[in-house]
């Protein structure tokens, strides 16, 4: 148990070393964009607008499922109201 302590010290202690030691990439790896194929571009803008879209069409079908329930909620209440009397 106690060298299972002094490991796990040891590699606690090495980790930030370790990973402050990783390769850095060479200069010669960056590709302007007009460079790259036609291809391998993304459109960013349809990506954006899709993740917009989405967004806003979860909402909105929230709200629209919070004024359903909300209707049952109040039918509901009026109906129970009603019996008391």
């Amino acid at each position: 148990m106690r060298y299972f302590r002094v490991f796990l010290t040891l590699a606690l202690l090495a980790a930030p070393v370790l990973a402050g030691a990783q390769p850095q990439p060479s200069p010669d790896e960056f590709q302007p964009i007009s460079q790259v194929p036609v291809e391998e571009q993304i459109p960013a803008i349809n990506l954006v607008a899709a993740a917009y879209a989405l967004v806003w069409l979860a909402l909105l079908g929230y709200v629209w499922s919070l004024g359903r329930r909300l209707q049952k909620t109040e039918s509901e209440l009026t109906r129970l109201e009603a019996k008391d009397r």
